[in-house]
């Protein structure tokens, strides 16, 4: 996830197919090196780093091509998209314990690496599509007075350049850089990207600390596993049917409110979670938390795709999964703090709870001033288009405020020269 903003650039600038295949052929690279390994410090290298930035490369642009071929169904394909990585960790975990029983560690590294080179025939079929808001014309930066008129012909003329062609020039492919990075200045990126923030903060510790917490209350070491068994399992469930029920009519034009809900109510699961304290308790807490887990993290690309549009959504999805990525390693650990310094895990519980729930009210907030603006300024253009009516008298329309404005103007001189006549 840190690296998912390297994926974004490298299927901006050259192509989703390049970006996938590149990433298919690190992870791979580096699975099939682990194998070799004969320290942990190669281990680092190979299955952290090469491994790590590889799956990198791959997840964001394949994310952002679900968008481009997706629109009516869009919400309903992410969650299929987003499912894989369930579906694959609830099949694979078995599998490779199979593995490593009949080939050694090493043999099953191996064999994942030529698994994982897959990736690369997934990314030759990532047939690239060309959409209207590609074609659009420049960004408003090209009316602005410090941009020179040669520079404005020059990047109209390479803003929908080929790939090639901007690796050639450093000053048209800074300008591209803005053209696709311009979103990090709109206001509802901003605020949402700080909910982002708070929402992986609160959501991280938990896949972490339930089992623990479910031995800590008394649970036996079989049924705090069944809870995580529940839990992924209705997550691949929550991705597929919260997308299919964000893409019916009745609520497609509410995903950003249904986003904030699952979003709340996990945050609300989380509050709640130092109260249960038995195996029964725990069952729907799975079930709940693991739903609306699913359910939120397959609107992610639909909001970010709502906010910045389709052309943007990789470079966006980038930025999103890097500011997703940085509290989600940070959480984990500060939650520890707090459980070995109170003695129990009331408070890193409350503080996720907490910080989900203020993700989704500063989303709501924003959401609510932006409503407010808008009925605001229809109200302006409403007492503006009351005063420019017009007035038709036979065959000759007249605009009553326009007319009579001219009118006073030349009444004023004709009375003073009848005065003056008098």
């Amino acid at each position: 996830m840190l690296c998912a903003p390297l994926g974004s650039f490298i299927s901006n600038h050259v192509s989703c197919q390049v970006g996938i295949m590149l990433g298919g052929l690190l992870a791979s690279a580096g699975l099939i090196l682990s194998s070799f390994a004969t320290s942990l410090g190669h281990l680092y290298f190979s299955l952290g780093v090469l491994t790590g930035v590889g799956f990198a490369l791959c997840y964001s642009p394949a994310i952002a091509m679900v968008g481009k071929y997706f629109n009516k169904r869009k919400a309903l394909a992410y969650g299929i998209a987003m499912s894989g990585s369930g579906i694959g960790t609830f099949i694979l975990a078995p599998v490779v314990q199979l593995l490593i029983e009949q080939f050694s560690w090493r043999g099953a590294l191996l064999i994942l690496g030529g698994f994982v080179l897959n990736l690369c025939v997934c990314g030759a079929l990532m047939r690239p599509i060309a959409l209207q808001e590609d074609h659009k014309n420049p960004p408003e930066f090209l009316e602005q007075e410090y941009v020179s008129e040669a520079q404005k012909q020059d990047l109209k003329q390479f803003s929908i350049c080929s790939p090639l062609i901007r690796a050639w020039s450093h000053e048209r492919l800074c300008r591209c850089s803005w053209q696709e990075y311009n979103f990090l200045l709109m206001p509802n990126f901003l605020v949402l990207a700080v909910s982002v923030l708070f929402m992986a903060y609160g959501c991280s510790p938990l896949f972490v600390y339930l089992v623990p917490y479910a031995l800590s209350v008394g649970v036996s070491h079989q049924q705090a596993a069944f809870l995580m068994s529940i839990l992924g399992v209705i997550d691949i469930i929550g991705n597929i049917t919260f997308g299919w029920l964000t893409d019916r009519r009745c609520l497609k034009k509410y995903r950003h409110v249904c986003y904030l809900f699952a979003v709340g109510m996990d945050g609300l699961c989380c509050l709640f979670l130092p109260v249960l304290q038995s195996f029964p308790l725990l069952v729907p807490f799975s079930f709940t938390f693991g739903y609306f887990d699913g359910a939120y993290v397959t609107l992610i690309p639909v909001v970010t795709a709502d906010v910045v549009g389709t052309a943007s959504l990789s470079s966006a999805l980038g930025v999103v999964y890097f500011l997703h990525a940085v509290p989600y390693l940070v959480s984990p650990p500060i939650a520890g703090w707090l459980v070995d310094t109170t003695g129990s895990y009331t408070a890193s519980f409350i503080l996720c709870g907490f910080s989900m729930i203020f993700s989704s009210t500063l989303l709501c907030f924003a959401r609510i001033a932006k409503k407010i603006k808008k009925t605001h300024l229809r109200s302006l253009t409403r007492n503006t288009d009351t005063k420019q009516q017009i007035w038709t008298n036979g065959a000759i329309a007249y605009s009553v405020s326009g007319e009579l404005d001219h009118q006073d103007v030349e009444i004023l001189p004709t009375e003073a020269n009848s005065y003056s006549n008098r």
